[in-house]
């Protein structure tokens, strides 16, 4: 296996440390006009956290899948919808290193190239000569206005009526855009719907990805050596994708701990919040919640790294014990920012209290399929009892 020396993961986080302030700044107008400032990627780039997965030989730095969990959650303290699309444009090029070396060396020939992508295996590509044709509709397309490439799940017409999950990287400017994310929450994300019609895709850009999901298995040479591509797709992009969840939190400790001093409990005879019991108790609750999910994003991280070095297959239980730690990352922040949101009074509702937005973006992420609480719990504890899972998203 090939082990890159990257920058630490001291440089890494330190760096999206430094740009919080500036992502503070721009959240509100973020939210407004429903992608990230210009300023913001800018500012990403040039600190080089949008490379965290683009293969060295291009220019990308490939840290260990920690440091990229941290970088993304840091991230997420200053916006939340920062972090989601920096998340997904990293599972982006994740996904495109995967491809075999000739479509990467088209796709990373631009080296500032940003790469989007979605989940759901909204469109069909039938074969034809040299390619296929894809036909298909995606919704929650995280960072598409703001992308050059996008990496699609499809499903892969195999010829005789069967269809297999797969995975096609387009040009953006080939797809029409939607502009329809008018949303409650991580509005600042462009997750817009994108649609292709008749588009053709060479056979170097379309992928089958149930060997990649079931055995690592890629077309990518150069590649192959690389511990950051011997992990599963699905468990390492929930990793990266619950990653938000915990910089939320943070910002919300963080935001009702700034307010405090100057704040009281209205009706009541407490004329400092900060002397009563109960903000005690709701400091604490929430602070051991926070805790909680970063043992959680950490498991998946320590996981992650561990079987990719020991090279063992990846058992059901440990497949569907990602998802429920993803999940738990995304509950227990939830659990936090509620706690705290509830003690912060009806100020709190004004739009430039940062507050209102962490509540919204975490409800927001908690919905998302794929990491559903409820949905993961199930699965797993399915498992667990010796049943059948009730997905294929394994």
């Amino acid at each position: 296996m090939t082990i890159i020396e990257a920058p630490s993961r001291a440089d890494l986080v330190q760096r999206a440390t430094e740009l919080v302030p500036l992502i503070q700044k721009h959240a509100p107008w973020q939210e407004e006009n429903r992608v990230l400032h210009d300023e913001v990627l800018n500012a990403l780039a040039d600190a080089g956290l949008l490379k965290m997965r683009i293969p060295v030989r291009y220019g990308g730095s490939v840290p260990d899948i920690r440091t990229v969990l941290d970088v993304v959650a840091e991230l997420s303290r200053g916006d939340g919808s920062t972090g989601w699309t920096i998340s997904t444009m990293t599972i982006g090029s994740w996904l495109a290193g995967l491809l075999p070396d000739e479509a990467q060396d088209e796709i990373f020939a631009d080296p500032d190239v940003r790469l989007c992508g979605s989940v759901g295996p909204n469109g069909v590509a039938v074969p034809t000569d040299g390619g296929y044709i894809l036909n298909g509709r995606w919704h929650f397309n995280t960072g598409a206005p703001q992308t050059q490439w996008d990496t699609h799940a499809i499903m892969i017409d195999t010829g005789d009526g069967t269809l297999v999950p797969g995975m096609a990287v387009v040009r953006v400017s080939e797809l029409t855009l939607i502009d329809d994310w008018h949303t409650a929450g991580l509005r600042g994300t462009g997750s817009v719907t994108t649609i292709a019609q008749d588009l053709f895709v060479p056979s170097a850009r379309v992928l089958p990805m149930l060997p990649v999901m079931m055995y690592n298995q890629h077309a990518s040479k150069q590649n192959a050596d690389y511990l950051a591509w011997k992990v599963p797709f699905l468990q390492f992009a929930v990793a990266v994708a619950s990653a938000p969840a915990l910089g939320m939190a943070r910002a919300a400790m963080e935001t009702f701990m700034e307010r405090l001093p100057s704040r009281k409990i209205t009706y009541t005879n407490y004329e400092q919040q900060i002397q009563a019991p109960l903000t005690h108790l709701q400091v604490a609750e929430a602070a051991v919640k926070i805790d909680e999910a970063e043992f959680h994003l950490h498991r998946q991280a320590e996981r992650l790294t561990a079987k990719a070095l020991s090279g063992e297959p990846w058992t059901l239980q440990e497949r569907a014990a990602a998802r429920m730690d993803a999940a738990a990352v995304c509950q227990r922040a939830k659990e936090a920012v509620d706690v705290l949101n509830t003690a912060s009074g009806g100020s709190s509702i004004y739009s430039d209290v940062p507050m209102q937005r962490i509540e919204r973006d975490v409800q927001t992420i908690n919905l998302h399929g794929i990491m559903h609480p409820n949905t993961n719990a199930e699965t797993y504890g399915r498992i667990l009892c010796g049943q059948e899972p009730n997905t294929v998203f394994l």
